[in-house]
């Protein structure tokens, strides 16, 4: 699949998620996609209708309620197009298909006969639908047989049965059999094996057991990681790190080195860069234009001072550096030099939060991608994420490899050493700045290529008020920003300044993402930190999902598709703990089962595909579910030797056959405002 043809654009009605409490109108107790409040707006639709019919009451309630269904994504969007109703079942579930045989046998026949004479205010079903007979929306008709000619052209517009691909909707919650979709896994096992609390984690690219991780400060260090089981923490020299830059990165609150990244061929020619901020008044090297500038119709002496810095005070850089010549050869390097060797970006930021500042090597095509955030200040006041000729707010696609002249460079206005890739999304749209791979973004904060369908390239993006979202990115792709928070309609407050951009016609929504209300709100508003998608044989339970959480640790998310590559994502919370065998002790949250994270940072991932839970209390990695007495019914439990109270196995996990593929702890309480910053 060509990376650009995944765009999943439909408004999904929101993640399902674990209830507290069942809701008080619509009939969903344990997992549903509404919290208390929609569950309130639906109550207050069908009051509106004013149905006198208790049958037919009864059933539209049902019909408008299916929005809280687990499977409300694919219910509501049927071969990619919105729907007002649900899919409504209008034949015997077939013997194919993934749904659980219940009473669902011609539903969209039994609304007909019951409510085809029943006025119903307001009515779902008035609309035209998909080019099917009926009248206009704007017709003050009431009863199905006055809108529809007959049974057979109502059902064929809103009906339609299950199969392997769909559900439809019976008047009850949507239930699949065993050869459905899988249930979420029963919850998601730890191991603690380090203390340190690092801001990124890059598996060598030599294909070994080590890994890099780096610090807001500025320090990278090599680090080795140990067998899952083996009852021992990784090796890493907090003394000794591979490269010190904390003569060039500005650490403060906000502030510090946000990202790194390893050229593809490292082990060969010892590339690798680093993404960070500096101070201008602290740092000659510090000397890139300003994001706000006349290109994008903003001024910087109008912004006026933020948190005590003048725009542009503070910048974003990516540099390039080098292991060559410390070992033999760069893959059995152990440290680096300190010194640039090339200068890739530079340029100030207007305010002092959101600016990203992950980069990532593309798998497929070996560019390197710079995630920016919108540059700060409620709801983007100067409207840089929608500005075509801002890069604030979006994602960049950078050619590190060809390098031109100081002529060229000039030429293009480029903010930097590098060039552009023919095929970025200014050939078919002149008005986007070349660097731009997709935009309407807030601050993306970690995103990931699945290893095993590079296309995929999912990125989760801080909210502001209300939600927080997950994206799948395309080439092209405006996210909404700041016209939509996540799939909700935002309405910004009276702009500053700057481009007066229309609302984009083809926003894409998230694939996941859940409400500010559904994490714990004594810790403040939340923040999301992505992940990865699964695809190590450790826990196959959880292979193909995305894992992604919380700024605050309390949540932990699994999102799955389904039918696979359709675009179509649900996610739910699941529960995750701490093996007692843990080679580091893990703490406990007080009054609480879950493991004392603190703060989830970033995740991590390993040449095994493992996946790492950088948090502020240290480096956790995902092991085996049974270690925590979780159930997993793929798992080959004979398999594996459990270790013993001392943490010493008797021997090493095996890996399941079913897939082929193979510090100076930072300041606490800076970390914690660096995050708190995001929001």
């Amino acid at each position: 699949m060509a990376q650009d043809t995944l765009k999943p654009t439909k408004i999904y009605p929101g993640a399902p998620s674990t209830l507290s409490s069942p809701l008080k109108f619509c009939s969903y107790n344990e997992t549903a996609c509404c919290n208390s409040t929609e569950d309130l707006q639906i109550q207050k639709q069908f009051q509106t209708m004013n149905i006198s019919n208790s049958g037919c009451a009864s059933l539209l309630k049902s019909v408008l309620c299916a929005r809280c269904d687990p499977f409300s994504g694919e219910l509501f969007t049927v071969d990619s197009v919105p729907r007002p109703v649900p899919l409504l079942c209008n034949s015997t579930v077939s013997a194919n298909s993934s749904q659980s045989i219940q009473e669902v046998n011609d539903f969209c026949s039994n609304i007909w006969d019951t409510c085809q004479n029943v006025s119903i205010l307001n009515s779902p079903f008035a609309p035209s639908l998909q080019g099917q007979a009926g009248l206009p929306v704007k017709s003050n008709v009431s009863e199905l047989t006055k809108l529809w000619q007959s049974k057979a052209d109502f059902c064929n517009a809103f009906g339609g049965a299950s199969s392997d691909g769909s559900v439809c909707f019976g008047g009850e919650p949507v239930t699949l059999n065993d050869s459905g979709t899988p249930i979420p896994p029963h919850g998601l096992c730890l191991e603690k094996i380090g203390n340190g609390s690092y801001l990124n984690m890059v598996a060598h690219p030599d294909g070994s057991n080590r890994a890099f991780f780096s610090s807001q400060q500025g320090k990278i260090w090599l680090a080795t990681i140990p067998e899952e089981g083996s009852g021992t923490a990784m090796e890493l020299d907090e003394s000794s790190p591979f490269v010190d830059l904390t003569d060039e990165v500005h650490f403060d609150t906000a502030f510090g080195m946000m990202g790194m990244a390893f050229h593809p061929n490292f082990a060969q020619n010892g590339r690798f860069f680093a993404s960070f901020n500096c101070d201008k008044e602290k740092w000659p090297g510090c000397t890139g234009r300003c994001s706000c500038n006349s290109d994008v119709n903003c001024d910087p002496s109008k912004i006026g001072s933020d948190n005590g810095a003048q725009p542009c005070q503070y910048q974003t850089v990516i540099a390039e550096y080098s292991a060559n010549g410390t070992a033999s050869q760069p893959s059995l390097a152990t440290s680096a030099k300190p010194s640039e060797v090339r200068r890739i970006f530079t340029m100030g930021l207007p305010f002092t939060a959101h600016h990203g500042g992950q980069i990532l090597f593309g798998p497929e095509d070996g560019y390197l991608y710079h995630m920016m955030g919108d540059g700060g200040g409620t709801g983007d006041p100067y409207n840089f994420s929608q500005n075509k000729k801002s890069l604030l707010g979006k994602i960049m696609r950078l050619d590190v490899d060809n390098v031109l002249s100081e002529a060229e460079i000039d030429k293009l206005v480029l903010w930097g050493n590098y060039s552009i890739p023919k095929d970025n999304p200014f050939s078919e749209d002149p008005e986007l700045r070349p660097e731009i791979w997709a935009l309407g973004l807030r601050n993306p904060w970690r995103c990931s290529f699945d290893s095993a369908r590079p296309s995929y390239f999912i990125c989760a993006d801080v909210g502001q008020d209300l939600h927080e979202e997950v994206d799948v990115i395309t080439k092209g792709g405006n996210y909404g920003w700041s016209f939509y928070e996540g799939p909700y309609v935002f309405t910004p407050p009276k702009s500053l300044g700057g481009n007066t951009s229309r609302k984009p016609t083809d926003p894409i929504f998230p694939i996941m993402g859940y409400n500010h209300s559904e994490v714990n709100k004594k810790e403040g508003s939340a923040s999301i930190t992505g992940g990865y998608i699964y695809r190590s044989e450790t826990d196959p339970c959880m292979f193909g999902r995305y894992v992604y959480g919380d700024l605050y640790a309390g949540a932990i998310w699994a999102g799955s598709e389904d039918p696979e590559n359709s675009g179509n994502f649900s996610s739910s919370k699941i529960p995750f703990s701490c093996g007692r065998d843990s080679p580091i002790a893990c703490s406990s949250v007080p009054d609480s089962s879950l493991p004392a994270l603190g703060y989830i940072f970033s995740f991590g991932e390993d040449n095994r595909k493992d996946i790492f839970i950088l948090a502020s209390s240290g480096v956790y990695r995902v092991v085996r579910p049974s270690r925590c007495n979780y159930t997993c019914s793929k798992e080959n439990v004979t398999a594996v030797a459990t270790p013993g109270p001392n943490g010493s196995p008797s021997s090493h996990a095996t890996w399941l056959s079913s897939n082929p593929s193979k510090n100076v702890v930072l300041l606490f309480s800076s970390l914690v405002l660096l995050l708190l910053s995001f929001v």
